[in-house]
């Protein structure tokens, strides 16, 4: 049998680094500046986490799409199949609860979910994810919001748009949950039967729903934000007002309803215009009694996650690229057969400062030369038994032509004040 990747996963090969780098990166320069933190939860969690966190109406549970295995001590764990409930049980069992609020949390690495593959959807992806925890204003909402927004637009994404909705606090949940089994209730012939089992199980992920006929059921319904309590309207306009002064631009979407089950009043998505029909990239949303739930203090929160291959596909489709990667500064061709172990010990030493290439053995002055060309060098370093003789290396500037010739200890010096000129200055 041919080895494989197995279905669902895939590799990363080095042609899709930079522009993975690039949003990564970019990530971590914004979260940063607004004084997020890294936090790195293990990749596995005991099940009970994940079962206690996302509900037991969410696809994760009702569709068996965790990876949940027993280990050897007869315990049952779980691949996270998200960041959320992994980074508040860390929260709580090191004692972070205590630090200043609000506390700001981000996370990136490998998601695990067994569903069904297609495009866009993977056993094996990678989320950004980000938690701010602590205070119980609109004002944390919206920043959350507002960050989550600015890194999408500094990797070079353009046409966002934020969907801003409510789900409002349990008790409104729970009158709407109320109000959509009397409704549904009469017309479950007309739904699918995912939408079916959702009614039994949360009726509020009906909205969810992306199939034609349900959608027709859906628009003759009232929405979330009829059922809304006053705090919880007074929390979701004050969202909307911040986002409004620091010119986000968003609209009211009724709507939204998030996929996990553990979501309060504010509840977002961020589309982007001109990528297709998928234009959802990510979302969040507030969710006050989670880390109660995973066994800690009563403590307000909101977070966000988006996958990383979803906004690189996003970033594709609109036409963006990754930064150019700095190009090697030299690459140094040995002549004979001595000086192939002398260049490689030349470009040991000068790869502390310097990208240096080498080639592995002796090249004529023609192959030499277009090695050093494909491989994007400014210089070529030529070392032969002439240059041995002479203490030097022979340079070729291979974007003017220049030529000279320098000993070795001056190399250093010379390639960083050249590669630091503009170049045409150069000549």
């Amino acid at each position: 049998m041919k080895l494989r990747a197995v279905k669902g996963t895939f590799d990363i090969l080095p042609e899709d680094q930079r522009l993975r780098r690039h949003v990564l990166s970019t990530a971590e320069r914004v979260l940063e500046h607004a004084g997020v933190l890294e936090l790195t939860p293990p990749i596995f969690e005991h099940t009970e986490v994940f079962t206690k966190s996302v509900g037991a109406s969410s696809d994760l549970v009702v569709q068996h799409e965790m990876y949940t295995f027993t280990d050897r001590g007869e315990r049952s764990l779980t691949l996270r199949p998200e960041f959320t409930a992994g980074v508040l049980r860390a929260y709580i069992e090191n004692g972070l609860i205590v630090w200043p609020t609000p506390v700001k949390l981000w996370s990136y690495g490998p998601i695990f979910r067994a569903e069904n593959p297609q495009r866009g959807r993977f056993r094996q992806f990678h989320q950004v994810n980000c938690e701010f925890l602590g205070l119980d204003t609109p004002l944390l909402d919206a920043e959350a919001i507002a960050l989550l927004y600015t890194v999408l637009s500094a990797c070079g994404l353009e046409g966002l748009t934020v969907r801003l909705g409510s789900v409002g606090d349990p008790e409104d949940a729970a009158a709407y949950n109320a109000y959509l089994r009397r409704e549904l209730g009469a017309r479950q012939s007309e739904l699918s039967e995912t939408s079916r089992e959702r009614l039994r199980l949360n009726p509020m992920r009906v909205l969810d729903s992306k199939d034609a006929g349900d959608q027709a059921v859906i628009a003759t319904l009232k929405r979330p934000l009829d059922f809304l309590n006053p705090d919880a309207r007074a929390h979701f306009e004050g969202v909307q007002a911040f986002l409004t002064t620091w010119g986000i631009p968003f609209e009211v979407d009724d709507s939204i309803v998030r996929g996990l089950d553990y979501y309060r009043r504010t509840a977002f998505e961020i589309h982007a215009a001109g990528i297709g029909a998928q234009s959802a990239l990510c979302g969040g949303g507030r969710y006050d009694g989670l880390v109660a739930a995973l066994g800690g203090p009563e403590t307000p929160g909101v977070g966000w996650a988006f996958g990383l291959e979803r906004v690189l596909d996003a970033l594709r489709e609109a036409g963006v690229r990754a930064p150019e990667a700095a190009r090697p500064a030299l690459f140094l061709v040995p002549m004979d057969d001595e000086a192939v172990a002398e260049v490689a010990a030349l470009a040991f030493r000068l790869r502390q400062n310097l990208t240096v290439l080498h080639a592995y053995a002796k090249r004529n002055l023609g192959k030499g030369f277009k090695e050093a060309e494909r491989a994007g060098a400014r210089f070529a370093g030529l070392r032969g038994a002439r240059e041995r003789e002479r203490g030097v290396y022979a340079l070729k500037d291979l974007a003017t032509g220049e030529q000279l010739e320098l000993p070795e200890g001056e190399l250093a010096g010379f390639l960083h004040e050249r590669l630091e000129r503009p170049l045409a200055s150069s000549l």
